[in-house]
């Protein structure tokens, strides 16, 4: 922004800071409260929507204010966060037949806004938007009005999905015990659902319904971007301009049994949808670049893009444009936010092989979240990990990570080497660790 001398927006679900405040003590939840609308964090205008508008009765982001002003006979309708009550057609978790009118769902909401603020600009001005649509994600609750686009009764399974309960068992049993114990309820996955919520009370049409709404979510998502990038080209900047589509997480989608994220490292959450399309005056050829790459290598892309130096702190690299063997492994690191829990995973992806080393738990160990949530704090599990755990698949092989190979003799020798080349390239860890000053 200040070197390139761009024009910046940040529009939609930015989550930099705790989304788990109703006093409005982090300015991300504060700026909706003050109408502030930027500059913030570097970004000359910012308005933020969640993928919720009503948290226990206060609104959430920028949008959840919008909602409450402008269709006040729909704020109290929300789908509820983190509640397993059923809902729907089929009583699946989270899930709503929303009545709210798509017109004033955040999705088309957003897009409105990013088309309103690139015609704020001159057609010879540099500008960077980031559009962060907070679906898909749970609840699930697109708009009612949109349900026609997909019916749940016509969607199969998931190919993720082991097919029956048995089935689901003999795979969990082959991993750490948390992912059978959850599947039974023994296990309450805070970090990632409700508390109330058992992987085994699913039903096959729950895990269809779930997924319909997905799909439309997705596609509202579609048509979204299309009305944004009508404008781009309107303005004339198409073909000057790069657009990168991703996510920041997965979702099990019935894969495994389960719905939600959590501690699980497996593709269903790390492996994300990811497009870059560079700008046509670039002239890179279209390719599909297989080379294993990480979120943090966007902000190295985005610099290289404007022609600003990459700082010495960043550690990402630009995207390959090509498959031409400079990328051989990702990482995935998970620390649990609650202390009662402890959970420490590292993961490296190398050579078609998906390797989890778990850490030594640490229960109880202060992290910074007994100090203002001791309420959350004090929540614990039975299940604790000595570090010899861990998961290792054979993606060519086993694309469903069903077949957990950890403990396979013959497979002892590549997994000294992937742990040994995970902790030589990762990396370092923040030393001191910033405290968790509130959940989520």
């Amino acid at each position: 922004k200040e070197k390139a001398g761009y024009k910046t927006a940040l529009v939609g679900k930015a989550h930099f800071e705790p989304a788990f405040d109703t006093t409005g003590r982090w300015a991300e939840n504060r700026r909706q409260m003050t109408g502030d609308f930027g500059p913030w964090r570097g970004f000359d205008y910012a308005i933020h929507a969640m993928h919720i508008y009503n948290f226990r009765g206060n609104p959430t982001g920028h949008y959840g204010r919008w909602v409450k002003q402008n269709y006040p006979e729909f704020f109290d309708k929300a789908a509820p966060l983190l509640n397993a009550a059923g809902g729907g057609d089929t009583g699946a978790p989270e899930t709503q037949n929303n009545p709210l009118p798509r017109e004033a769902y955040h999705t088309d909401w957003l897009a409105g806004l990013a088309v309103d603020w690139l015609k704020t600009l001159n057609s010879d001005e540099d500008w960077f938007l980031w559009l962060s649509f907070p679906d898909p994600h749970h609840p699930w609750d697109p708009p009612a009005s949109e349900n026609r686009r997909c019916d749940w009764r016509d969607l199969p399974l998931p190919d993720g999905h082991p097919g029956s309960p048995d089935a689901i068992r003999k795979v969990l049993a082959q991993k750490p015990a948390h992912w059978l114990a959850y599947y039974e309820g023994k296990f309450a996955n805070i970090e990632g659902g409700p508390m109330n919520f058992t992987p085994q009370q699913l039903t096959d049409d729950n895990v269809r319904e779930i997924n319909a709404k997905t799909h439309v979510m997705n596609e509202l998502i579609d048509e979204a971007i299309g009305r944004v990038m009508a404008e781009v080209k309107a303005r004339g900047w198409n073909d000057d301009t790069d657009v990168i589509f991703t996510t920041d997480h997965g979702e099990m989608q019935g894969d495994f049994g389960f719905v939600y994220k959590g501690p699980w490292h497996v593709d269903a959450l790390m492996r994300l949808p990811f497009i870059w399309r560079p700008a046509p005056n670039a002239h890179v050829k279209p390719a599909t670049v297989k080379q294993p790459v990480e979120q943090v290598d966007i902000a190295a892309t985005c610099a290289a893009i404007a022609g600003v130096a990459q700082p010495d702190w960043m550690q990402g690299k630009p995207l390959p444009t090509a498959e031409d063997g400079s990328r051989q492994r990702a990482f995935c690191e998970w620390d649990s936010q609650f202390p009662g829990y402890g959970f420490h995973f590292r993961s490296i992806y190398r050579d078609g092989f998906v390797l989890t080393k778990y850490e030594p738990s640490t229960p109880g160990k202060p992290n910074g979240l007994e100090e203002n949530w001791p309420q959350f704090a004090g929540i614990t599990t039975p299940i604790h990990y000595d570090g010899s755990e861990g998961e290792l698949y054979n993606l060519d092989d086993d694309p469903h990570q069903w077949e957990n190979l950890w403990d396979n003799p013959r497979y002892r020798t590549l997994k000294s080497d992937m742990i040994a080349d995970m902790y030589d390239t990762m990396p370092p860890e923040r030393d001191p660790k910033l405290k968790v000053e509130a959940p989520a």
